[in-house]
Order: structure tokens, then C-alpha cells, then sequence
């Protein structure tokens, strides 16, 4: 049983690549006694306390499998120049190196050769979030959802950032939004329980989402403590 909301938490950011390379989602720990999930938080003490692209057709469509209960594969079929994939893929370099203010101005000069690529946008969200410069993470993402409304990612990066700025209901909208367009997508099943647990204290909701994110990771046994949690905190008559 947890004594308190403040529960162990790992924190996993996806950087977005394009036509079929892999789509890196890389760990860190958010510090002791924070939440494991694929939410973000930032390095305040506040959050630590809590817990844890204009489309060329509209038929364009973003491909998601998963790999591993750390990374999965995205596709998206986009046709850029040599340079600016060169300059695409050393901006993913610098981002998993966590050189956000280098990885942004590589960023930048991708967009301005490709500028109806969703993956850049998406990345340069991740990077202004991760700096603290929530209103252009937002514009970036928001532009990468007007590029292409069907990839996922941007809906979860989205909602990870309307949680992070305390937008709790955008959020789940966001999260759902990615579920309804891939619901196995178990990355948002799980961003999503989190939400509904510790900040919407909607207790079947999390409890859904933690057992469909579990169904994919049957494997991640603090999800599996969670859910024993919440069904003896559901027995007891503690769900609004």
C-alpha cells in the first residue's frame, strides 16, 4: 500500500524520427520518490512532489509499432533533401545527448527546408518542454497536429505538456485523442492512468488505462503493484 501520492516514477521522452528509422524512447530516472511511467516531469520540486505535421494529403497517416516497453517504431513517409535528413538526424543526436539549445537550432534549419515534416516539429516541442519554453513546445506541437492530425505522438507529447502546465483536463482530451487514433499506443495508456490517478483522482479511469498499458507490458511490475493498489482502493469505496 502507498502511503502517500509520491510513488516511485521513471521518466521516458520520445524523440520522433522519420521514414522508417527507429523511434528512440530513452529513460531517466525524475529522482526518489517519483512515479515509474512514460510521463515526463520536469526538475522542479513541485512536480517531483506530485509524482511523475500542415499535411501534403490529408490521408497521410503516422505507422506505430512497438518494440519494447522502452521503444517502438513510428514511420512516416516524407520526401526531404540528403541535407536536410543529415541535419534531421544530428538534431536527434543532440537531443538525446540532452544538448537541448543545439538540438533546437538544428531543428530550426529543418523546418525551414521541410516544412510539412511533422517529426521536426514534434522533436522541437520535446525541446522547448524540456527548457522550460512551454508556449513554443506548444506551438511546435500544435503545428505538427496541423501537419498531420493522426499521429499520435503529438497528441501524447501534448497532453504530457497540458498536464505539466497544470491543463489536467486538455490533457486526458489529448491523451484520448491519441488512443482513439492507435489504441494500442500503450505509452498513452499509461500517461493517461497517471492523470486519472494522481491528478483527476478518476480511479476507473486509471484503473482501465494502467490494465490496457499492462496487457502490452505484462512485464512491468511496479504498473502490476499499481493496479493492486487501485482495486483495493476501488473495494474500499474510494472512487468519486
Amino acid at each position: 500500500m502507498w502511503s502517500s501520492d509520491v510513488k516511485p516514477r521513471i521518466v521516458v521522452s520520445i524523440v520522433v524520427s522519420l521514414a522508417a528509422a527507429a523511434l528512440a524512447a530513452h529513460s531517466a530516472c525524475a529522482g526518489a520518490g517519483t512515479r515509474a511511467s512514460s510521463d515526463k516531469a520536469s526538475a522542479s520540486a513541485r512536480d517531483a512532489d506530485k509524482g511523475k505535421a500542415r499535411s501534403a494529403t490529408k490521408s497521410r497517416t503516422a505507422r506505430l509499432d512497438v518494440v519494447d516497453d522502452l521503444s517502438f517504431t513510428i514511420t512516416e513517409q516524407a520526401r526531404i533533401s540528403g541535407e536536410a535528413r543529415a541535419q534531421f538526424d544530428g538534431a536527434v543526436q543532440l537531443l538525446e545527448q540532452q544538448r537541448y539549445e543545439q538540438g533546437i537550432a538544428q531543428l530550426l534549419g529543418v523546418v525551414e527546408k521541410a516544412p510539412d515534416v511533422t517529426a521536426p516539429y514534434i522533436d522541437l516541442g520535446i525541446a522547448y518542454e524540456r527548457l522550460g519554453n512551454f508556449e513554443r513546445a506548444e506551438a511546435s506541437l500544435k503545428k505538427a497536429i496541423e501537419i498531420n492530425p493522426s499521429h499520435p505522438v503529438a497528441y501524447d507529447e501534448l497532453g504530457l505538456l497540458y498536464r505539466e502546465t497544470g491543463r489536467f483536463a486538455a490533457a486526458r482530451e489529448s491523451y484520448e485523442k491519441a488512443l482513439a487514433i492507435h489504441a494500442g499506443f500503450h505509452f498513452a495508456h499509461r500517461n493517461l492512468a497517471i492523470l486519472c490517478d494522481i491528478y483527476l483522482n478518476d480511479l476507473p479511469c486509471a484503473l482501465a488505462h494502467y490494465e490496457a498499458y499492462s496487457r502490452a507490458e505484462p512485464d512491468d511490475k511496479e504498473v502490476t503493484i499499481w493496479i493492486a493498489d487501485l482495486r483495493s482502493r476501488l473495494g474500499r469505496g474510494e472512487a468519486r
